[in-house]
């Protein structure tokens, strides 16, 4: 063929875009012969004790008769694997008394994929009544997970609250949700489809106090609309949470967990707990996009979870870890940009750093360019604000006074990586200030 044109969906995901960029760096580490820091991706990082947990897992299978065959030799319906579901919701029933059976809860082939089901389900052109309208998915708090940005099918289908913030003394931030204008918009506008969060956010390590989870789950019964919370990396696995908070689900929240965090990125095990209708309809486009999702990751840790063992794998493993690797990168930059005018978001959770460079003089996209000449991989600020309405409804997103001048920086590296990162980062800051 001489000339290749796509179709507008195909220009809209084969375009650039942050999560494109992401990954590419983290597949491609460049430049040569530099040493590379990697505090871009999301990958998380190796634990020991949660690699052996899975080793003995797999060696279990293994041994016993047929099931490795059976393992890789078969489909599972397009809801999952159906032990690995009786496992997750039993213990989550059991553990917190959330009303939920196997019918109430899908596995897909990674969280992402389950949100660009979601999203698309919930947002864009409908047909009601013969007449068509479109709705849109709000994000109560932005800067938001970059993975979502370029997830609808149909352009306009987000809308992005700024989030508010409080300034500390001590180098520190936090950013909370804006309820005022959250709920002007609300009140104003009837084609909203969905409210979607991170908790733990993703990018800024801020956990949603119990408190705001109650109150955007009455909007969400107000409204009549579903709650998406993305709890990649929350309670009760993986557990990288710092602050006080409990897990939370009831019927109008579509709850999104996953395996990626707990040591299987690799395998692509994401994980919907959502009222029947919704599951029904997940599997279904499972069966359509994917005929199924992968086996192995639910093969590994339905019984882990069945029996507790993967909950208290994250609460004494995990956690401690990612707590101690977020306290080292901390160190790293108090130490490095002392004398400097910078923030850190309070880090609550997750598996990164969000740091403010309030003098920068260039955007964080051109200091993005800068550091990866000298080998250091970060994810500029500026794609974690998307969502902007195309009326006056809200102020743009990039009118937030953080827009370009963040970066987040992923903890789970090793400690010599990481501290070459940070005095990289804080030389080319005294550089580029205002």
């Amino acid at each position: 063929m001489k000339n290749i044109h796509f179709s507008d969906f195909g220009e809209k995901l084969c375009g650039p875009s942050g999560i494109n960029q992401l990954m590419d760096d983290i597949g491609k580490p460049l430049p040569v012969n530099i040493p590379v820091c990697q505090m871009g991706g999301g990958n998380p990082a190796r634990i020991p004790a949660v690699e052996a947990m899975y080793r003995a897992q797999m060696q279990k299978i293994l041994n016993h008769n047929d099931d490795f065959e059976n393992l890789i030799g078969r489909y599972d319906a397009p809801q999952g694997k159906t032990a690995f579901i009786e496992y997750a919701a039993d213990y989550l029933s059991r553990t917190y008394g959330w009303k939920i059976g196997a019918e109430n809860i899908a596995v897909t082939n990674g969280s992402q994929s389950a949100f660009f089901y979601l999203f698309n389900m919930f947002s864009g052109t409908y047909t009601e009544n013969g007449k068509k309208l479109k709705k849109t998915i709000v994000f109560p708090l932005v800067p938001e997970y970059v993975g979502y940005a370029d997830q609808s099918i149909e352009p306009g289908a987000f809308i992005g609250i700024p989030a508010g913030f409080s300034l500390y003394p001590d180098h520190t931030f936090k950013y909370y949700i804006d309820f005022e204008k959250l709920e002007r918009y609300l009140e104003d506008n009837d084609n909203v489809g969905a409210l979607c969060v991170t908790r733990p956010t993703n990018p800024t390590g801020n956990v949603l106090t119990d408190d705001e989870v109650h109150h955007l789950s009455r909007l969400s019964v107000q409204y009549d609309i579903p709650l998406f919370i993305d709890n990649a990396y929350g309670l009760p696995w993986p557990d990288i949470i710092f602050s006080d908070a409990e897990p939370y689900w009831d019927e109008n929240v579509v709850l999104s967990m996953s395996l990626s965090k707990i040591g299987l990125p690799a395998l692509r095990t994401g994980i919907i707990i959502a009222q029947k209708e919704i599951i029904d309809s997940i599997s279904k486009m499972n069966a359509v996009a994917a005929l199924a999702s992968g086996s192995m990751g639910q093969a590994l840790a339905g019984e882990l979870i069945g029996s507790g063992v993967l909950v208290e794998t994250a609460k004494n493993c995990v956690r401690p870890f990612y707590e101690k690797k977020s306290r080292f990168m901390q160190d790293c930059i108090h130490r490095d940009f002392a004398g400097t005018n910078y923030s850190i978001h309070k880090s609550e959770g997750s598996i990164f750093l969000w740091l403010l460079l309030h003098d920068l003089s260039i955007s964080t996209k051109e200091l993005y360019g800068l550091l990866k000449k000298q080998g250091v991989f970060v994810m500029p600020g500026e794609y974690f604000f998307f969502g902007s309405p195309s009326d006056a409804s809200l102020p743009p997103v990039e009118t937030h006074p953080h827009f370009a001048k963040c970066l987040r920086l992923n903890y789970a590296r090793p400690d010599a990586e990481i501290s070459r990162a940070i005095r990289i980062i804080a030389g080319l800051y005294r550089l580029n200030c205002t």
